[in-house]
């Protein structure tokens, strides 16, 4: 959970009259070779995460990570496009620093705080729902996406419901896992939120505000927390610096710009496979590397999740 998340599940309604249909998206081998960046990138970082976690504090880290990835992304942008590329309107801006605050500061600072407590495997399963609470969202905002998905929704909230049920998924705090949950609403709130504001036109000048944003706010939360009493920089392990640097590279500027500049060129359905396939990587990362166990429950749960993930996402590709 790493930037911006693509409505999974995107209105079938016809467009208003008088106004043009939405060009059609072709996919080429870049937009493969740039979900293929997804897939595995963004699969990883639950990894990367919970090796932060073991010796720094979670969302102070997380801070340093968005806002040096958005510092990057800004100076790499003007040195391709020029300084005006990153000028937005206010209400631009302001949206853009909702979002962020949203999927960075709720969605994955809150990952990063549960990864001190549930595995990094678990954590993805639990991610994997964020489609079902998109629908949801639609539907209350007058959108009808279709029997197909709210069997999806069903789907996954039963597999929810089964990998958060106390004792099921072993030795993990039930509190971490519905920080995890609350997490992955307000991802979902952020995802819906992002196609009903004036975001920035280029998605990039949008995801340097977004991560700023969202870094800036995780900084002021671990500050606030108290994260910083006590801090000794020479107790944080090369391993922790290498994964927070791998985060910050691969997870949010690779992933990240790969990501939106799929939003903008791919099918979103298409986009939206990243939703069942990150699980995926990210269990087998953590049973290979970090001894991480793959109890039934959690297979199961993780399982029945993705199905419903494969549901709303197929469904609405038909569509």
């Amino acid at each position: 959970m790493t930037s911006r998340a693509a409505d999974p599940a995107p209105a079938t309604s016809a467009p208003p009259t008088g106004r043009p249909a939405p060009p059609v998206r072709r996919i080429t081998g870049a937009v493969w070779a740039a979900l293929g960046i997804v897939y595995v990138v963004w699969g990883s970082t639950y990894l990367g995460i919970a090796v932060v976690v073991e010796t720094m504090p979670p969302f102070l880290s997380a801070g340093v990570r968005f806002v040096v990835a958005g510092l990057l992304l800004a100076a790499l942008l003007v040195w391709r496009k020029g300084p005006g590329v990153l000028k937005v309107t206010r209400a631009q801006l302001a949206s853009a620093a909702v979002v962020g605050l949203l999927l960075l500061l709720g969605g994955n600072g809150l990952v990063v705080l549960a990864e001190t407590s549930v595995p990094s495997g678990l954590t993805a399963l639990l991610i994997a729902v964020v489609p079902a609470w998109v629908v949801l969202l639609r539907t209350a905002f007058g959108e009808r996406p279709g029997p197909g998905a709210y069997s999806g929704v069903l789907l996954g909230l039963a597999g929810l419901a089964v990998l958060t049920l106390p004792g099921l998924s072993g030795d993990v705090r039930i509190g971490g896992v519905l920080t995890v949950v609350v997490a992955t609403v307000l991802w979902s709130a952020g995802t819906f939120s992002s196609s009903r504001m004036p975001m920035p036109a280029n998605p990039f000048t949008a995801s340097v505000y977004e991560m700023i944003a969202g870094g800036l706010g995780c900084l002021l939360l671990g500050l606030v927390r108290g994260e910083q009493r006590g801090l000794d920089v020479s107790d944080f392990s090369a391993r922790s610096w290498t994964a927070l640097a791998y985060l910050v590279v691969f997870g949010s500027l690779l992933a990240f710009t790969a990501y939106a500049w799929l939003l903008q060129t791919a099918p979103l359905s298409l986009v939206a496979t990243y939703a069942y396939v990150n699980p995926v990587v990210a269990v087998v990362l953590g049973a290979l590397i970090l001894d991480e166990a793959l109890t039934w429950p959690i297979a199961l749960g993780g399982a029945v999740v993705v199905a419903g993930v494969w549901l709303i996402v197929s469904t609405e590709r038909r569509n």
